[in-house]
């Protein structure tokens, strides 16, 4: 401001010309009053205030459309979507996304939530609601429970099709090691609708979705989606995938949702009101270690000691075409949420996080 001022003054100068003092005083009074009542109109800048690198990023990597949240003190700072979709450009804020695995949080903060309401026990077996066919026979399936599931420590593979035979089995015992698990989210999904004789996409809705005012989220394709504002899945080339929607509820994959309402998400944890006391810390505590030294919680994975003195929550999801992330600094209260529909979106996804949030290099480094 005080830059524009004397540039305004030295202008008046330069231009000698004939002007009364008392006017000169009464334009540049009426000029300072104006700058000085500027702030109380004007939002606090954007992180994010251009596009021309994420577009470059963008286009070198072949995705097409980018939607960032940006969380500061709790609050959504800032949603900014970059690119086009099939019916609009630019793609609206409310673009739909699949997700991927970023549905897995949304489960484990719903089931979390039962846990603190005193509905649901972590370490009660689930066998006590449900037992997969595939597993009856294996007395590993009385020693599952939703800690292990939630901290991918349940023994079971990331998708039965990939086995050898197509059937569910334990790798291990529950609680003796760790490996990612599509299906120990799924085998949670059926014993929480067993319990609560409840749809998973009805019992999410009415905890989660309804209280947080989640308006734009599904776990499928519906009468009440709009098709044309979905972001179709694009290849390392940036070809288009093959449409596809799906009709049933998963616990592990494939909600759709805006990078607007994932705010409304994280904002609810990173307040801390969202679970007791006791279960939001022991949500954080380390469940299970990882090779590259980050620990598992309940629900997420984290990175401890930064050298800033905090820690970090984070989660990703991929699936073809299809790369989400979200970090999130629970002690500063910041976050950051990335969607893209693109094959290589995981390359665009690091360079905005090294850019744009704080400690993002430090965490990227720490996730290698």
């Amino acid at each position: 401001m005080q830059h524009l001022f004397v540039t305004i003054v030295f202008g008046i100068k330069s231009m000698k010309m004939k002007i009364h003092s008392k006017k000169v005083i009464l334009f540049v009074t009426g000029m300072l009053t104006l700058f000085a009542i500027l702030p109380a109109f004007s939002t606090k800048p954007f992180p994010i205030s251009s596009n021309d690198s994420i577009l470059n990023w963008m286009k070198n990597e072949n995705v097409p459309t980018v939607g960032i949240c940006i969380i500061e003190d709790a609050k959504i700072q800032q949603i900014k979507m970059i690119g086009n979709i099939e019916y609009h450009s630019p793609a609206p804020e409310n673009t739909l996304f699949n997700i991927a695995s970023l549905t897995k949080p949304l489960i484990s903060m719903t089931t979390l939530k039962l846990v603190s309401d005193g509905q649901w026990q972590l370490d009660e077996p689930l066998c006590h609601y449900w037992t997969d066919p595939d597993v009856v026979n294996d007395t590993l399936n009385r020693k599952l429970t939703t800690r292990h599931v939630l901290s991918h420590q349940s023994g079971l593979p990331n998708w039965r099709g990939h086995e050898p035979n197509g059937k569910l089995s334990f790798a291990f015992e529950p609680g003796t090691q760790w490996k990612y698990s599509g299906e120990g989210f799924e085998y949670l999904r059926k014993a929480l609708e067993v319990k609560f004789n409840t749809p998973i996409e009805r019992l999410v809705d009415s905890l989660l979705f309804k209280p947080l005012g989640m308006n734009n989220t599904r776990f499928y394709w519906d009468n009440t989606v709009d098709s044309t504002l979905y972001a179709d899945r694009y290849d390392t080339e940036g070809k288009l995938y093959a449409k596809e929607k799906w009709y049933s509820a998963n616990a592990s994959n494939l909600v759709l949702t805006t990078v607007e309402d994932y705010g409304k998400f994280v904002i609810a944890i990173l307040k801390g009101n969202y679970l007791s006391p006791e279960v939001q810390n022991e949500m954080i505590q380390k469940q299970a270690l990882l090779n590259n030294g980050n620990e598992v919680g309940l629900g997420w994975f984290l990175i401890k000691n930064l050298s800033n003195g905090g820690y970090a929550l984070y989660h990703s999801g991929s699936n073809r075409g299809q790369n989400t992330k979200i970090f999130l600094l629970p002690k500063s209260k910041k976050g950051i949420i990335i969607f893209t529909n693109g094959e290589n979106g995981n390359k665009v996804c690091e360079k905005i996080i090294s850019e744009y949030f704080d400690s993002g290099k430090e965490i990227l480094n720490r996730i290698k």
